[in-house]
């Protein structure tokens, strides 16, 4: 983040699973996917708006990563991408999913889509929550100029695979969304890395 001039710290890089892992964000602002990319030492593809292919050299990249595009407006689409996005973990790949659907801006989280427990629960991988803040300081809240900003990215307990399954669709949901929202009210302050 040397570009924006942010200070970036990360905590819970210990609570990293071995293999494929489904990361589960909330998603404050544009620079949370470049956030999470230089700061988790593991490699993940995410899943993306498919808007963004349209864009010169990027969707190279993203599918080089593993990304899956989706298309909010076509309910078929939505699901082509939730087996597409099983189908890469299932081959060892991990993927990063906002399941806000869309940026807070540093607001309140936002209600959790459900897609991501489906695709965790069939692909049957863990899932590791994050939380991340200070991202939406860098350009929503500057009327999208680009200004320095501390972000902070806690990597929480991941959830297991079997405890997924254990759990209803609902109170698994509920679990994530809550470990991460106790994270953004209770920030770490301590730092593992820049």
């Amino acid at each position: 983040m040397e570009r924006t001039k942010s200070t970036v710290s990360v905590t819970g890089l210990e609570n990293l699973p071995d293999g494929p892992v489904l990361f589960v964000s909330n998603h404050e602002g544009n620079f949370d996917i470049p956030v999470l990319l230089s700061t988790i030492p593991k490699p993940f593809g995410f899943i993306s708006k498919k808007e963004v292919k349209k864009m010169p050299i990027i969707p190279m990249y993203m599918e080089e990563m593993n990304c899956v595009f989706l298309d909010r407006t076509d309910r078929r689409s939505a699901l082509k991408s939730i087996t597409d996005t099983v189908g890469k973990l299932k081959e060892g790949h991990s993927i990063l999913i906002f399941p806000e659907g869309t940026r807070s801006k540093g607001q309140e989280t936002g209600e959790f889509k459900s897609g991501f427990m489906r695709i965790a629960k069939d692909s049957g991988v863990p899932i590791l929550p994050i939380a991340i803040s200070g991202t939406s300081d860098i350009m929503e809240k500057n009327n999208n100029k680009i200004m320095p900003a501390a972000v902070s990215v806690q990597l929480l307990d991941p959830v297991s695979a079997n405890r997924i399954q254990e759990l209803d669709t609902k109170s698994a949901i509920a679990l994530v969304r809550s470990r991460i929202e106790d994270a953004l009210d209770s920030p770490v302050q301590q730092s593992t890395g820049g």
